[in-house]
């Protein structure tokens, strides 16, 4: 699929926003500049992100001003164990006709109906107001009394997820953990980045941001990134990367004695896609090796479940999958030095005590 000298530079003018968005967020967000970075390319993927971390880490704070920045309509729900679906996706109300003194049922819309969408601890609430996000994050619409409702593009789920305390949390089901493009993990703050943080806190200055982006310009992006090239060579190491995930067809050892069930297709698609958007909002044509690496760990971690062994062992979805990119041969030749930190080791095993 070609690209036009028109759309070489509208993926230039979307690289030149996205470190405007890097930098107006510094202003607001101190640290989190990969944690942003995957969040801005499962928005400009058309996906959803679950996002990991415990309470006072500024989740609610960046997803509200990315929001801001790309000029999006944002609703948040706080997710309770006493929300209901219809809190969700809205209700049917009786209302009376002026006109002739008659009445009607009319749908009321509910907090779904937005841009962004924030589900603010969404393991906190039972299945069944869990499973209300489904139809929307898929299909784009809501169903009501059988009607269907569509949703105004663009739709973006971000849900958020405490991982430190167990009581009264209802694990996402491995069905609905599918249904979101990455697991973006935030991790506590370095000293020098909590000193700025206080700094930046107790002051009163409050800086208002300018949308950077309009609505209109962001649909665009939705459907010229899949028009970034992705060269046959890196859709056979997709491919391989993903397939090595799974027990009964891969050729790493370390995967096959830890892992019980691989990712589905639909990871692939993961990969590729977030890999484009990458690509485009760096200002780039083509998807090179290093935009597969790069979020690769976010595209998979939620998706790779283990067996008892692994559980036993501590081992997380990060390890494996870093051994399985070290071990699976790249075009570039290139092997992932080890990265793994002991904030994404606990953050598992927190979240493993919910199941």
């Amino acid at each position: 699929m070609n690209i036009t000298s028109e759309e070489k530079q509208e993926i230039q003018h979307l690289c030149g926003v996205h470190q405007q968005v890097c930098e107006q967020l510094k202003k607001r967000i101190v640290g989190l500049e990969e944690a942003i970075d995957q969040i801005l390319i499962s928005i400009f993927s058309g996906s959803h992100a679950l996002v990991v971390g415990v309470p006072g880490l500024a989740k609610t704070l960046l997803i509200r001003s990315i929001s801001e920045l790309l000029d999006l309509q944002f609703s948040r729900i706080q997710f309770t164990p006493d929300l209901m679906p219809s809190d969700i996706t809205g209700t049917e109300i009786l209302v009376e006709d002026t006109s002739d003194n008659s009445r009607k049922f009319s749908f009321l819309k509910g907090p779904i109906f937005t841009n962004i969408l924030l589900a603010d601890e969404i393991n906190r609430t039972p299945p069944k107001t869990q499973s209300a996000l489904l139809e929307a994050m898929e299909e784009h619409t809501v169903s009501s009394i059988g009607t269907r409702f569509d949703l105004d593009p663009p739709f973006f789920v971000l849900a958020t997820q405490n991982p430190v305390e167990q009581e009264g949390t209802y694990p996402l089901p491995i069905s609905q953990l599918d249904r979101f493009m990455f697991n973006i993990l935030f991790d506590y703050p370095s000293r020098e980045q909590e000193y700025r943080i206080l700094r930046l806190t107790v002051s009163n200055k409050s800086d208002v941001f300018t949308p950077l982006l309009s609505k209109e310009t962001i649909l665009k992006s939705l459907q010229l990134v899949r028009k970034i090239h992705t060269p046959q060579e890196l859709v056979d190491y997709t491919i391989r990367l993903c397939r090595n995930t799974r027990p009964d067809v891969s050729k790493i050892q370390f995967a096959i004695d830890n892992i019980a069930w691989g990712v589905s297709p639909r990871a692939t698609q993961a990969v590729l896609v977030g890999a484009k958007a990458r690509a485009m909002l760096r200002g780039r044509f083509a998807v090179t090796a290093q935009d597969i690496r790069e979020i690769i760990q976010p595209a998979l971690r939620h998706r790779v479940v283990l067996n008892y062994v692994a559980e036993a062992e501590g081992i997380t979805p990060d390890e494996i999958i870093e051994h399985i990119v070290d071990n699976t041969p790249s075009p570039d030749g290139y092997k992932r030095k080890n990265t793994n930190s002991n904030y994404s080791q606990k953050l598992y095993i927190a979240m493993a005590g919910q199941r």
